[in-house]
């Protein structure tokens, strides 16, 4: 179960030796394979062999098997017993799924981050904001990738319901791959920027009501453009 020679390395810009010694293995494996796959550097349906990404991170097999089952209960890859694991490639079916399940629920998402968030995680979304921001400006598409990561994964901190946005953070990463193709499309990328900002705006005055509006109308973009880029295949 080897990937292809070409598999760019997962940690070419992580010092494990300097990491927080209290993070488990497991963790940091995952987050490493979960940053691959969002920024597209392993494409769907590749398959992922443990012994290769164990020596890539320097880990033992076990937290990497581990990691690969917590991608999989995410929906980030696909276990097939017996045979092999692989970068998980969703149907068109299962895409439009995951994007109607975002367009139900990050809404809410927003509405209650933006009456709960704490100021430190505003802070760390403004932040988030001037990296999109700056990446537009510079066209970097993977600054503005991380820059998205953080975004998204800060609102969802700033929810008061941790289920809910466990759940839109959940969908998001089944349609991840999604994202990195869109970049090819510099206009949009200038669009959602945009769009963020207004979201962020939204939750920076605290207006819970705006947050959740402009946060349906920035799914419901983002359904409308992944339909166009889909239907020119």
């Amino acid at each position: 179960m080897e990937v292809q020679s070409s598999t760019p390395s997962l940690v070419a810009t992580i010092d494990f030796d300097a990491a927080d010694p209290a993070v488990l293995l497991r963790d940091r494996a995952y987050d490493e394979i979960k940053a691959a796959i969002r920024l597209g550097q392993v494409q769907p349906g590749q398959p992922l062999s443990e012994t290769r990404l164990s020596k890539q991170l320097g880990i033992s097999r076990t937290p990497v098997r581990e990691a690969l089952q917590l991608l999989a209960q995410e929906g980030l890859v696909q276990v097939i017993p017996g045979r092999a694991v692989t970068v998980a490639a969703p149907s068109l079916h299962d895409v439009m799924d995951a994007i109607h399940v975002r367009f139900l629920i990050e809404p809410e998402v927003a509405r209650l981050a933006a009456k709960h968030i704490s100021d430190s995680l505003l802070e760390t979304l403004l932040q988030a904001q001037q990296g999109l921001d700056a990446a537009i400006e510079s066209g970097d598409r993977a600054a503005w990738s991380r820059s998205d990561n953080v975004y998204h994964e800060t609102i969802s901190a700033g929810c008061s319901n941790q289920l809910l946005a466990d759940l839109a953070l959940q969908m998001r990463n089944r349609v991840s791959y999604l994202s990195i193709d869109a970049q090819g499309n510099w206009e949009r990328l200038v669009i959602c920027t945009g769009e963020h900002r207004q979201v962020v705006e939204a939750i920076a005055r605290h207006d819970s009501e705006e947050a959740a509006l402009l946060m349906r109308q920035h799914i419901e973009a983002y359904r409308e453009s992944i339909i166009r880029r889909l239907s020119h295949r």
